[in-house]
């Protein structure tokens, strides 16, 4: 069975290399992130103790902390708004391995109907986007773990609807020196079922590769992701100059500090000119053992985007 897993991860990788660059209306599912992997620019693919990493790689499910449920914010302009929770449930037979229920969503808030003289008519509607996910996670063998994610996603806006189907797979090895991980995911490979309007839209893929390392006698958690590796390129290496750094510093038991960059922000969401920071992130978080952790995280997108996410992690 865990062969046949490895291999349908392989396949995929093969298959959908041939995807670039694609616009997408399911591209909202690229905003499932919580506030610490905000503040590690999204570097999170072999990433250990944090119940949102699933949505970047669900391997790491089975490596999940203590905390079974995340629920995380994030605002966009006007009233846009968006979010996603998760839960997971932990087997007291270990066996049977983690799963996990999680959910996407973003309302993109009223807009108001027109006539032909641009007149409001007094009338107005939305548009909704909704990701409803199921997780698997379990052990091939030691320190060696693979995931599944599965997900039903809907499209609505005005009184147009679509469905589609997508999933996630993903492998997590951990070294046995306990401080140092890689992984690898391949995100949101699917189809649409039906279609708002005649237009076929693809999925988001993103394939992810990297790893993480806890440095010896300094409270840092180094984090290191090649991302959006299926999107075209000219030749074979420049794939890898999609990448994103994040370092986590720890100041005692209770006090995270977060940095990242994320080059493809930079290089190809941030405005061609004035990119000043963009691609930087950072975030706090305070982690207790008690009732609840809280996480803020902020992404700087160009001189005058800047994403904030706020994220609570406790147990139900």
């Amino acid at each position: 069975m865990y062969k046949k897993i490895i291999l349908f991860l392989i396949l995929s990788l093969n298959f959908y290399l041939i995807k670039a660059n694609e616009i997408s209306p399911y591209s909202f599912l690229r905003n499932s992130s919580t506030a610490r992997i905000t503040g590690l620019s999204g570097a999170v693919v072999s990433l250990e103790n944090d119940p949102g990493a699933l949505f970047f790689n669900p391997a790491t499910l089975y490596v999940a902390n203590h905390r079974n449920i995340n629920v995380t914010f994030f605002k966009h302009v006007l009233d846009i708004n968006s979010g996603n929770t998760s839960y997971i449930h932990r087997f007291a037979d270990t066996s049977l391995g983690v799963v996990a229920a999680s959910a996407v969503f973003t309302n993109y808030g009223s807009f108001d109907y027109i006539d032909n003289q641009g007149n409001a008519t007094g009338r107005s509607f939305t548009g909704n986007l909704l990701a409803l996910q199921a997780s698997y996670s379990n052990i091939i063998d030691e320190n060696f773990y693979y995931g599944l994610t599965a997900k039903l996603i809907y499209n609505s806006i005005e009184s147009m609807r679509g469905f589609a189907f997508a999933v996630d797979g993903g492998l997590l090895y951990k070294l046995s020196d306990n401080r140092s991980a890689f992984g690898i995911s391949i995100l949101n490979a699917g189809t649409e079922i039906s279609k708002m309007t005649n237009e076929t839209h693809t999925m988001p893929l993103d394939i992810r590769l990297g790893g993480s390392h806890r440095l010896r006698g300094l409270p840092l958690l180094f984090n290191f992701n090649f991302t959006h590796l299926n999107e075209s390129s000219s030749n074979f290496m420049s794939r890898f100059k999609n990448f994103a750094v994040g370092g986590e510093l720890y100041f005692g038991e209770w006090v995270q500090v977060r940095l990242g960059y994320d080059n493809y922000i930079r290089t190809n969401v941030a405005a061609k000119e004035n990119k000043g920071l963009s691609g930087l992130s950072a975030g706090v978080g305070i982690v207790t053992d008690w009732l609840m952790d809280f996480s803020y995280g902020m992404a700087i997108y160009s001189n005058d985007l800047f994403i904030h996410r706020f994220s609570l992690d406790f147990n139900l």
